[in-house]
């Protein structure tokens, strides 16, 4: 019989085949228990689901009856901030799972591919980038067509716009954002899809009088590349919050848009932001609205100012430009081979070949910043 070594515990749980961890184990249990507490014991978790009180339980599946839509990471937080405490997020699963008010998520596999205007940027402070789209439409009670407008801190997941607009006119749209500039500033960039009113899929770098209005105010644009709705992936996300909470129940009247807004900013914690809601985290942009410039100002540079139809007049020839830009300026700069840069803002357009009398169109690219400070 191997002998004992109470001198060297480690050595002792050497000597029969034991870590020491372990035998420090039994140690605390036969002093706590005696022989009884060598015993092989249960590794249930003492903070299991099934050893929570009913009232508990009920308090877990009323806020899930009222957040239908959150998972239970979600509604973990909602019941922490109400009650100072609450159980392990597995806890949380499992007596969501067992009531049946959980379901199992889908997953998405990106792909990579190039586009226009697309630098994948992404927002790193609040008001660095917001992104914009129209939610799908759906018929309300009355059988009107209703298309939200939705504009969202890609950062922050604030949704600063629900709004049920009549159109997707370029002028509708831009005064929902003549309101939102006016109440949280101006962003560093926005984000769209390819699509009217947004941009213009022929168009010169896509574009429209509304991303033009835009890069004339100072922002810049961003774009998700064609068939690649990943790009704008949290927007979508947003979207179908949307069409799960609102649309089966064919909700319409504003007021209902503007409270679905008020609890996703105000009561709904994000992962993302460490369960905080996206009203803690964001806040109005430096940058203020101050409306419209008149026109842009290229220091440095000679100007011209585009037409009803769209062209400029330079050298005694007329050279087609773009449609969305009529009656703004834009700034032309010498370039060697006797060509001429053509920038609206902080984007350059193409050059313009006086000895041809044509006008050759960048090609689609990233934002790219000219070396001259563009003023209003």
């Amino acid at each position: 019989m191997k002998s004992l070594r109470t001198d060297n515990f480690r050595a002792l749980c050497q000597e029969y085949g034991i870590s020491a961890k372990t035998g420090y184990k039994w140690q605390k249990r036969f002093m706590q228990e005696g022989m009884a507490g060598m015993a092989e014991q249960s590794r249930r978790p003492w903070s299991h689901a099934d050893r929570l009180s009913e009232n508990v339980i009920c308090a877990m599946v009323r806020l899930k009856l009222a957040h239908r839509h959150w998972g239970p990471k979600k509604i973990r937080q909602l019941y922490l901030r109400q009650y100072g405490t609450a159980a392990s997020e597995s806890s949380f699963k499992r007596v969501l799972e067992r009531v049946g008010l959980t379901e199992p998520r889908r997953r998405r596999f990106k792909a990579a591919a190039g586009g226009r205007l697309w630098s994948e940027r992404r927002g790193q402070a609040p008001n660095e980038v917001w992104t914009v789209d129209f939610k799908g439409w759906w018929y309300d009670p009355q059988g009107q067509r209703c298309e939200p407008l939705t504009v969202r801190d890609e950062y922050s997941r604030y949704v600063l716009e629900l709004r049920r607009v009549r159109d997707a006119r370029s002028g509708t749209v831009r005064q929902c954002f003549e309101q939102l500039f006016a109440r949280h500033g101006l962003p560093g960039a926005i984000r769209s899809d390819n699509g009217s009113p947004f941009a213009q899929v022929r168009g010169i770098l896509g574009l429209s009088r509304l991303s033009a209005w835009w890069v004339a105010l100072g922002i810049d644009l961003e774009r998700g590349r064609p068939g690649h709705p990943q790009d704008n992936g949290a927007h979508e996300r947003l979207h179908r919050d949307i069409g799960v909470e609102l649309e089966p129940a064919k909700t319409a009247p504003q007021e209902a848009l503007d409270l679905w807004r008020q609890e996703f900013n105000h009561e709904r914690p994000h992962e993302a932001l460490g369960m905080k809601c996206p009203a803690e985290v964001y806040q109005p942009s430096t940058r203020s609205y101050a409306g419209t410039p008149v026109d842009l100002v290229y220091p440095g540079m000679d100007t011209r100012r585009v037409g009803q139809h769209g062209k400029i007049r330079w050298a005694g020839a007329m050279y087609f430009i773009s449609y969305s830009l009529a009656d703004w300026s834009v700034g032309i700069k010498p370039v060697a081979g006797g060509r001429q840069e053509v920038w609206f803002g902080r984007l350059l357009l193409g050059w313009l070949d006086p000895a041809t009398q044509s006008f050759q169109r960048a090609e689609d690219r990233p934002l790219k910043a000219s070396h001259q400070e563009t003023n209003v």
